[in-house]
């Protein structure tokens, strides 16, 4: 997009109250739902001796994984932990599939030690990109085979090499983990290859490094995760930027990403460019708990070399969202965060109730529905939310990345607000919440330094 209209575009972000008036006829009120304070669905939180983890009474954990730790494939557990999924073989283990957001030259993190001394244990044509002067890109995704009767990893190995900072994805019904790289770099100095795709892995417990493929279809922006609606296989996409959007992938195939799709963003009805954001005091607010019809808009040109998808679909109506981050399907509908988004710039979540005709024609008659479902503005309710998951019974677990004290938030599905971990062991985010299949085992982990926990406890429904 030439300078102009990205002049055009941060000109009409900034400048919105004449839109929002709009927004406030679709609403027809201007409330603020304010937040509820924070519960105690599982009682307060216990200091945890170790200094790691506190937790509720009757919770507990262990230590998954570690960063430098030697796997059962001989390379070493790579750092940077973000993003996590997970599935059920045949046997009734856990497969856990994990991101590793890691770039190139990162090697004191990587797979392959600290002078790339095991990088010749690796098929390098299964690597997206093997790099340039001696740097390989270190971002992949590692997989986990879990016990969660005895609580103990059965196998560890890396699943897909050669791409660049995978921070978070999504599970598919088709047993397979979708992985993203937040980076929009180009080929130059260190990079042999574009990147900013996104890449499907599938989930065995086969040890296997698989071949990295982009799924170019799926847009290349700075990628954040994706959720899939099993009854459709539409992919739902977020985008880690302050201007980015919230797309949607319409696969030619029920799960069959690589055979190609179209690639649309989100727009409020009757709205055009809608910002969600929240950020503008003389705006009227996007309004707490009050849903509003979508609809969707195509993307052309999805390789995007200029990284101008945002500002395609924005100009075409789209909405914009506050770095959209976590994103997961439960309870029919589909959530996600928006970790700068709000007046005091602290997180929102938002809720996408899909269209009973989603991605049919039919769809303009009966649209799907946006809601804020919740922008507390009080960091000591919700800071920065980031990764996300439903919980078996319904309720949200939200990872933040604040500025420092983060937490495991709970959210039940009425919007309450309680704690249900928190970080005692640094100032790192937690990331990659996650449930075993089985519903026994919370999953996540702590980026820095590197550590994997699994969460064990009274769970309620």
């Amino acid at each position: 997009m030439n300078p102009i209209s990205r002049r055009k575009f941060v000109k009409s972000t900034a400048c919105v109250s004449a839109g929002f008036f709009g927004l406030h006829r679709l609403f027809a009120t201007n409330a603020y739902a304010a937040p509820a304070a924070v519960g105690s669905r599982f009682g307060p939180l216990v200091p945890d001796p170790k200094g790691i983890v506190d937790l509720p009474d009757g919770f507990r954990y262990s230590i998954v994984g570690r960063v430098g730790d030697f796997m059962s494939d001989g390379l070493r557990t790579p750092g940077a932990p973000d993003g996590m999924g997970t599935f059920a073989d045949e046997n009734g283990k856990t497969i856990i599939v994990r991101n590793h957001e890691l770039t190139p030259g990162a090697n004191f993190a990587g797979p392959f030690g600290t002078q790339y001394e095991l990088f010749d244990l690796v098929d390098k044509k299964k690597l997206y990109d093997v790099g340039k002067a001696g740097r390989p890109a270190l971002g992949g995704t590692s997989t986990v085979v879990f016990d969660t009767a005895t609580q103990k990893v059965e196998s560890e190995f890396m699943s897909l090499l050669g791409t660049t900072r995978n921070c978070a994805g999504g599970v598919t019904p088709w047993n397979s983990w979708v992985t993203c790289e937040e980076t929009v770099q180009r080929a130059g100095k260190f990079a042999r290859r574009d990147h900013g795709y996104v890449f499907e892995v599938p989930a065995t417990t086969r040890m296997n490094l698989h071949r990295a493929v982009p799924i170019t279809g799926m847009g290349r922006f700075n990628h954040e995760a994706i959720a899939v609606d099993p009854r459709t296989g539409i992919v739902y996409l977020t985008e880690d930027r302050p201007d980015g959007l919230f797309y949607r992938y319409l696969p030619k195939s029920y799960g069959e990403l690589y055979k190609g799709g179209k690639l649309q963003a989100l727009a409020v009805k009757d709205i055009r460019s809608a910002d969600t954001r929240n950020w503008n005091e003389d705006s009227i607010a996007f309004p707490v708990n009050l849903p509003a019809a979508v609809k969707w808009i195509d993307i052309d040109d999805v390789r995007s070399p200029e990284d101008d998808l945002r500002y395609q679909g924005f100009e075409s109506g789209a909405a914009v969202f506050a770095r959209g981050e976590g994103i997961w399907f439960g309870n029919s509908e589909v959530y996600f965060a928006c970790t700068n988004g709000g007046k005091t710039l602290t997180g929102q979540i938002f809720r996408y109730v899909p269209s009973e005709f989603e991605g049919d024609k039919n769809e303009r008659k009966y649209p799907a529905r946006l809601e804020l479902f919740l922008e507390p503005n009080d960091s000591n309710l919700l800071e920065n939310a980031d990764t996300l998951t439903v919980a078996p019974w319904g309720d949200l677990f939200v990872c933040e990345d604040g500025s420092e004290n983060d937490f495991i938030r709970g959210v039940t599905q009425n919007g309450e607000i309680y704690n249900f971990a928190f970080n005692h062991y640094n100032s790192s985010e937690f990331c990659g919440v996650c449930f075993s299949p089985d519903g026994t085992t919370m999953f996540v982990n702590i980026q820095g330094p590197g550590i994997t926990l699994a969460i064990t406890g009274p769970w309620t429904g």
